[in-house]
């Protein structure tokens, strides 16, 4: 499944290559971001709400919503942070949709399949306050290392995303401050919050912990604040049924 997103991502590396040697990429954002970290440390358990529109497993989500509107919803509803899917081939985002969602004052998550250090260099010119980056997509440690201290240089928070233990020891050995558990099974597709309760027994003092992926209800929100997680990343059950907004509060209302 990664390395189809890998290969999906090639024509904007090639591009952003191309700008890059002809002097044309966009200089990087200036001016303060809003604290992705401090969102997520904040009291209690922070919601990262995400704007999706599509996704592989689930096909057309929400392409009426518009990325406005659905970071309002999101804000007065409570939101902590919003993660963006900017993937445009299957998950029908677009980078656009960092700046449209501003508004809304929150810090924002870009979303997507970063492997190259241009990437990070087109994320710096977007008022994103953090990206992610998913471990096992790179070679080894430093690859995955190097990408983190470009995204410091920036100013921008790197969440980097594990699946197994295999992934968290290579987050760990680079000093991860922002660790984002996926509950997904990248073969089936099928979610299972027993990956986040089987991991959260590793989590140090000084790491911040996200669990994403398959939060549908309030009791999964309860149970991984049990577990010690500072912030939960819900996109898909919020999105589909068509008022994100008030789907974030009746997630949240027993929280």
């Amino acid at each position: 499944m990664l390395d189809k997103f890998r290969i999906a991502k090639q024509p904007e590396v090639d591009l952003l290559t191309r700008m890059a040697d002809a002097g044309t990429l966009p200089p990087p954002l200036e001016g303060p971001r809003p604290s992705f970290l401090d969102a997520l440390t904040a009291p209690g358990l922070t919601v990262i709400a995400e704007y999706k529109r599509a996704s592989p497993s689930k096909g057309d989500i929400a392409l009426n919503l518009e990325p406005e509107d659905v970071a309002r919803a999101y804000a007065e509803a409570g939101a902590g942070a919003i993660s963006v899917l900017t993937e445009t081939e299957y998950f029908k985002g677009d980078i656009a949709f960092l700046e449209r969602m501003t508004a809304a004052g929150l810090p924002l998550l870009r979303k997507d399949f970063l492997v190259h250090p241009l990437q990070v260099r087109q994320t710096a010119a977007t008022p994103a306050s953090a990206l992610l980056l998913i471990a096992r997509m790179f070679p080894d440690a430093a690859a995955l290392a190097a990408m983190k201290e470009l995204a410091d240089a920036y100013g921008l928070d790197s969440v980097v995303e594990i699946f197994d233990e295999n992934d968290l020891d290579m987050a760990k050995e680079i000093n991860s401050t922002i660790i984002q558990v996926n509950n997904r099974d990248l073969d089936r597709l099928t979610t299972d919050l027993a990956i986040s309760e089987r991991l959260a027994s590793r989590k140090d003092s000084g790491e911040t912990w996200i669990s994403a992926s398959g939060m549908e209800a309030p009791e999964h929100l309860a149970r991984m604040r049990s577990l010690g997680f500072d912030a939960v990343l819900v996109g898909t059950s919020l999105m589909r049924g068509g008022d994100p907004g008030r789907a974030l509060a009746t997630l949240t209302s027993e929280v």
